[in-house]
């Protein structure tokens, strides 16, 4: 295990130069201090997990202290916000602090958010709060946990540095961490500024570093996108099964990698809602819940237009239609196994489909459901669930479907049922209304919530003793907070 100091930088983004970003030192937060950190993302980077509670730890990543190798950058990018181009954004309150690489030759982006002004800030003071910072880490570890692809957060540092928002609030800084911080709206940026020679060099970063093995194909970039493609489809995919609301699919928080990242008002459902809204500035409902799957396919084709000075039209479009045919493919083969199926049949799919529409028209909490139809045999199950709903007779014939269905799917233990579905239903999810409790006692100085909340949603399918409280329905004051993309 290393030390901080031991940590091998290879700046690979900052060489690409000065039209790609900005060399900017972070501003130091008063008395920082430690919030919360992950040993499993310490792990990532061959840290030793005790040097999370170092003086040093805090100094570093909350902005008082540099490594000499370090390299900080704000980098420069553009983006389609709510579906309006915006020619120029960029990392306004975060800095590429430099890339790292582990003992396994993995390289990993140190992005410190909340670290002060950068070019890019607009507006903006450049800083993020407490409360935002918290959510984004909780998220972030969450995610991963539950095995959607995601950004990593290394820990929070809290500080005495007053931030005004709607009031004064405390200034905080996460460090997340990613093979890449590279967005579609890097791609868009160079596209529209028309700097081919930029554009083609941003290419050619990505191309190599991040898909090496799309250099075999007769079109590299062509296998690129194609690459792209199956990966968001895949993630959102999963975003769906599990009930994550991303808030704000702007283009400039879409990664080139298909992972989840730049967490704002984001939340998990509690009652199933395909309509669901999480962010309360989208009036329009742009990025409701059901709205994901098709703004997965508005973003790719954004950034299919920036790509065409590479790629045909025609291969771009033909690209884009493997969209939606993998997007289905991956979800229903997610909601097969959450209802613990193990085969395929035609019919699957307007039998998922026709337990969401009861589960919309009974407020059934989606989460719970799916871990407790596999707490127990198919019929024992559906007896016990049956109450939750209010179309009775409707969910009758629901029941009498899904367990002809069971019956016909294999031949093995109701054990090894249960094994199975609870491999992939989770116990726990990060719930709106325990965030805020562990942030609302953050805020007081007390971290132990944080900490805790933290360490139960990184086993989210394994029952824990003693946090029965984690597993709970939200109370009604849970179910309707309002979350902005202000941090």
């Amino acid at each position: 295990m290393k030390a901080l100091d031991e940590l091998t930088f290879d700046n690979r983004f900052a060489r690409l130069g000065d039209a790609f970003s900005t060399h900017v030192l972070p501003e130091p937060l008063d008395a920082p201090r430690l919030v919360v950190a992950s040993e499993a993302a310490m792990a990532l980077l061959d840290l030793d997990p005790a040097v999370a509670e170092t003086p040093v730890f805090a100094e570093l990543f909350g902005g008082h202290k540099l490594w000499a190798e370090a390299e900080p950058r704000a980098m420069v990018y553009s983006g389609h916000q709510f579906g309006g181009y915006t020619p120029q954004l960029g990392d306004g309150r975060g800095l590429l602090l430099g890339e790292v690489y582990n003992a396994a030759g993995e390289h990993w982006d140190l992005h410190l958010k909340g670290a002060g002004m950068t070019p890019y800030s607009r507006m903006g003071d450049g800083r993020a709060v407490l409360r935002s910072s918290i959510r984004e880490f909780l998220a972030s570890e969450a995610l991963h946990a539950l095995g959607i692809p995601s950004s990593r957060a290394l820990c929070v540092i809290g500080s005495d540095t007053p931030v005004w928002r709607e009031k004064q609030e405390r200034g905080a800084m996460v460090l997340r961490m990613a093979h890449s911080h590279i967005r579609f709206g890097h791609f868009e940026y160079f596209y529209y500024t028309k700097k081919p020679e930029q554009q083609a060099l941003l290419a050619e970063h990505v191309l190599n570093l991040h898909y090496p093995e799309c250099r075999e194909q007769p079109e590299p970039y062509l296998a690129m996108f194609r690459e792209i493609v199956e990966r968001n489809a895949e993630l959102i995919a999963k975003w769906q099964a599990y009930g994550f609301c991303h808030g704000v699919m702007n283009t400039d928080n879409m990664s080139i990698l298909g992972i989840t990242f730049d967490f704002g008002p984001f939340a998990f459902l509690d009652d199933f809602d395909a309509h669901f809204i999480c962010n309360h500035s989208d009036h329009e409902g742009r990025y409701s819940f059901s709205n994901q799957v098709p703004i997965g396919q508005w973003n790719l084709s954004a950034l299919a237009q920036a790509l065409t000075p590479f790629i045909s039209v025609d291969a771009l479009k033909e690209a884009l239609g493997l969209y939606l045919p993998l997007y289905q493919a991956n979800y229903l083969d997610l909601m097969r196994r959450r209802l613990g199926l193990t085969t395929a049949e035609d019919h699957d799919q307007h039998l998922v489909e026709r337990l969401l529409k009861l589960m919309q028209n009974s407020g059934v909490d989606y989460t719970l459901f799916f871990r407790r139809l596999g707490d127990e045999p198919a019929a024992l199950a559906v007896a016990r669930l049956r109450d939750d709903f209010v179309d009775l007779a409707g969910f009758d014939a629901w029941a009498e479907q899904y367990k002809a269905r069971v019956a016909r799917d294999g031949d093995y233990s109701e054990e090894q049922r249960r094994a199975r579905m609870h491999a992939v239903n989770p116990l726990y999810i990060l719930r709106n209304y325990l965030a805020q409790n562990a942030i609302a006692a953050a805020e007081s100085g007390d971290y132990s919530e944080v900490r805790r909340l933290h360490e139960v949603l990184s086993k989210p399918f394994e029952e824990q003793a003693g946090m029965e409280q984690y597993a709970q329905r939200p109370p009604d004051w849970g179910k309707h907070l309002e979350i902005s993309c202000s941090s």
